[in-house]
């Protein structure tokens, strides 16, 4: 089993700059701690025992489930959300914002592909990734960053990520190359005409919980509009507090395999069950849960369909 990547010195250097040097040696020493987790696991009868995608994979095919799952995971579609919100600027009326989220590319590379086509011709000003590029943690041949090194600069800019609990800050270098500006705990603004919308990210809050709310805001203006990109919508108290407009998140994949009518058999999150998918509010902030364009662990999907989704901001 090979080390954990890690950054490069000059990477590191950026690094610390931007997320601060506790921040950094959090996260750091949380990869660490989920690298030695995994290896200890190994990769035989003991891990596929331990490993609950498995057991998921084994019970649809068992049931004769697993055509059926399968293809829904491979049919993504494309979705509109309408969002109205107070104080947007007349030029970001209309804005097209497109959000993919937990793609997890190495869970079968094909998939990258089918949402390259879903979202060729889709009419978008700006998009989103929120997070989850790779599935696997360890046996990971790099094969995530490559897919999204190819597919990145496929979409149009302006482009801006956020890391999930299962991506590693090694692969943050590669991404920016690639064209996805990746939001440490930063913001920054879109200019239309006079008018600002600002885009702020955070890093996982979930796993990590390396997120700063308040530093992804730090230099957005009184009174402007925000969005903000959260992996997991865990943050929706803090983010509501702190006067964020709109929350967009994913990590839920809404259940991922559901019992019908999309009822959610096992949850990921300590949102309330409304966040876990699709459109909900709090106080006064909008947000908004994908369901997930790629899967997590299994290659399935049951009553619970994967989306890229175009959010089309209105003034309220």
């Amino acid at each position: 089993m090979s080390g954990i990547p890690t950054p490069s010195p000059s990477d590191l250097a950026d690094l610390m700059r931007r997320l601060g040097p506790a921040t950094l040696e959090k996260r750091l020493a949380r990869e660490r701690f989920l690298w030695r987790k995994k290896s200890a696991l190994g990769a035989g009868l003991r891990a596929n025992l331990a490993n609950a995608e498995n057991w998921a994979a084994l019970i649809l095919r068992a049931t004769g489930l697993w055509r059926t799952a399968n293809a829904a995971f491979r049919d993504v579609r494309l979705k509109t959300n309408h969002v109205a919100l107070d104080g947007l600027p007349p030029a970001f009326h209309g804005f097209r914002l497109l959000q993919l989220s937990d793609l997890h590319c190495d869970l079968d590379p094909g998939l990258i592909h089918i949402v390259e086509r879903l979202v060729e011709g889709a009419n978008y000003d700006a998009v989103v990734l929120t997070g989850d590029f790779q599935d696997r943690i360890i046996a990971n041949d790099g094969i995530a960053l490559r897919l999204m090194e190819g597919f990145i600069p496929k979409l149009h800019a302006p482009r801006f990520g956020i890391l999930g609990n299962h991506d590693l800050l090694a692969g943050v270098s590669a991404l920016e190359r690639a064209g996805l500006p990746i939001l440490l705990n930063e913001g920054v603004a879109l200019k239309r005409d006079g008018g600002e919308l600002w885009i702020c990210g955070i890093d996982d809050p979930r796993f990590f919980q390396t997120h700063d709310l308040a530093a992804a805001r730090r230099n957005v203006p009184p009174g402007a509009t925000t969005i903000l990109l959260s992996h997991a919508p865990d943050t929706w108290q803090h983010a509501a507090d702190l006067g964020y407009d709109l929350l967009l998140a994913g990590h839920t994949h809404g259940g991922q395999i559901c019992l019908p009518g999309g009822f959610i058999i096992a949850r990921n999150s300590r949102a309330p069950t409304r966040m876990l998918a699709g459109p909900w509010r709090y106080k006064n902030m909008q947000g908004y849960t994908s369901t997930g364009t790629g899967a997590c662990g299994v290659a399935a999907r049951l009553f619970c369909p994967a989306e890229a989704t175009i959010h089309v901001l209105h003034r309220a």
